[in-house]
């Protein structure tokens, strides 16, 4: 029988950084909530939670990388909202985005997790963002710590959890 390695979901001591857009804020700010939501489901405290703003999605994996090397959490939650218009800004925005979010989450000592979602049309959005297709900043915070037992267990170094864990596989 294989070992078999995986997180929990409880997250009590555990810090997180939420960065989100204020472009496209109707939506975006009920992903900030459904995050917090699930944050706090799982045991974080509201002092031990920092939402951080950017001006538009372009900027959150620069944030993204700032609160990973401030040393200050334990995980990185990234939301936003990226809704096709009528010019090609779209497709450029949402590629970035996503391939900023993923460099710095390679890098990482500790979880970086997507969270951004990309519509083609403002419905989409609104269904992503807490009616139809579920909250997807909620489940990208299940996701974030969720990863932040696992690199606990997994000893990771750089990261409060680890560095207190000591786990060994």
């Amino acid at each position: 029988m294989p070992k078999i390695i995986e997180g929990t979901l409880q997250s009590t001591g555990l810090r997180f950084a939420v960065v989100a857009s204020r472009f496209n804020h109707f939506v975006v700010e009920r992903l900030v909530d459904g995050a917090l939501d699930g944050l706090r489901r799982t045991g974080t405290r509201d002092e031990d939670i920092t939402v951080l703003r950017t001006p538009g999605g372009f900027e959150i994996p620069a944030l993204a990388r700032m609160a990973v090397e401030s040393g200050h959490y334990d995980g990185v939650i990234c939301v936003g909202a990226v809704i096709r218009g009528g010019t090609p800004h779209f497709d450029f925005i949402a590629a970035e985005v996503t391939k900023g979010i993923a460099q710095v989450a390679m890098s990482s000592p500790i979880p970086v997790v997507y969270g951004v979602i990309t519509t083609d049309t403002i419905e989409q959005a609104i269904e992503r963002a807490g009616t139809k297709a579920g909250n997807k900043g909620y489940d990208a915070a299940m996701t974030a710590v969720e990863l932040c037992n696992l690199y606990r267990q997994l000893g990771q170094p750089g990261t409060t959890a680890g560095a207190t864990a000591g786990a060994k596989v």
